[in-house]
């Protein structure tokens, strides 16, 4: 256990006298060191050797000084090793054996030696910085679901896949379950390999009602997070745009919920188990504003924070590519010096 660390301390409880501060998506996307590397090596490249992959997860921490690293890697590494052909192409990824509407899942087959790669990250990682804290992640079932259809990377709704959810609800729910057992293999491993916290990203969430998530997709997800809890690692779950259905989420299910910047940190607070602490919501959208605006904006946010102890500070999606760097260190600057009278 990393000890005296503001992200580690608050995350298992401790009052600090601040808000912890990272990032989704700031391994890469905004960061001049990044997309200098990316001029040299593919998104594939990147995540399969060890150094280089070490380094991007790394160059947060060292370039905008926030308190916790994630994993460089992708949500879609379990699609690939269920067997579908993953491609990262110039405008996204997609997988030249995607299923389709036949839903067709006799070639889908869990092999684990094609993870075994990003454990070695892992462990690389933490030899290179084993006091700085590192979040390991997976996608929920649902969104890994989702993506399963993509064979064009340009087309990027998911319309087809929900009216087949609709349609074929007993197979896409036979195959959220090989996700499933598949990302807790996953998650297993990742802390093993010594990650020190897991987020479950549920990005797509909101593509169907709050009830049916409820229903037929939270078990899922609550099942992914138990086995990180049954082994000691703080969890994070995003679903975002669950909106009213955060009231559903408890301290059974994870320890922080990460919010969306649809909803009001307040209101989310009222809406969450008061036991399950909070991560997020700013809106990435904000660092296009000038600093005077994204100033007033965290000065909002004070109140908040100086009650709430257990709130992570971070935005309610990652980050949209062309944000300024040097909004972003401004905003980590300012959460780190401000007096949150705790």
């Amino acid at each position: 256990m990393i000890e005296n660390n503001i992200f580690i301390d608050n995350i298992n409880g401790k009052k600090t006298s601040r808000p912890p501060v990272w990032f989704m998506r700031q391994a890469g996307r905004i960061l001049p060191s990044y997309l200098e590397l990316k001029k040299k090596y593919s998104f594939d490249e990147l995540m399969q050797d060890k150094s280089l992959a070490a380094k991007v997860t790394l160059l947060p921490i060292n370039d905008l000084g926030v308190d916790a690293g994630i994993l460089f890697s992708d949500i879609l590494v379990i699609p690939k090793a269920l067997g579908l052909e993953l491609e990262f192409t110039i405008t996204g990824p997609k997988f030249n054996n995607a299923l389709n509407h036949k839903i067709d899942m006799k070639n889908l087959n869990f092999d684990p030696t094609k993870l075994v790669y990003i454990y070695d990250n892992i462990k690389e990682i933490k030899s290179q910085k084993p006091d700085s804290p590192l979040i390991g992640f997976c996608g929920g079932p649902l969104t890994t679901l989702l993506f399963m259809f993509r064979r064009n990377e340009a087309k990027k709704d998911f319309t087809d896949v929900i009216k087949l959810f609709y349609k074929e609800k007993k197979k896409c729910l036979s195959i959220m379950e090989m996700i499933t057992e598949a990302s807790i293999e996953y998650v297993k491993n990742q802390i093993n390999s010594g990650i020190d916290c897991f987020q479950l990203f549920e990005t797509y969430c909101g593509i169907i009602p709050e009830e049916m998530y409820t229903e037929i997709v939270l078990p899922f997800s609550k099942k992914i997070l138990n086995v990180a809890m049954e082994k000691n690692c703080k969890t994070i779950f995003f679903p975002k745009n669950y909106n009213f259905g955060l009231k559903q989420i408890n301290k059974g299910i994870c320890d922080y919920t990460s919010i969306d910047w649809q909803i009001p940190l307040e209101t989310a607070r009222t809406l969450l188990d008061k036991n399950v602490g909070i991560q997020g919501n700013m809106d990435p959208r904000l660092f296009f504003s000038d600093k005077k605006y994204i100033e007033n904006y965290l000065t909002s946010l004070k109140r908040f924070g100086e009650k709430n102890n257990n709130w992570i500070f971070n935005l309610g999606h990652g980050f949209i590519p062309g944000i300024d760097v040097n909004n972003v260190r401004f905003v980590v600057d300012w959460v780190k010096s401000t007096n949150w009278n705790r």
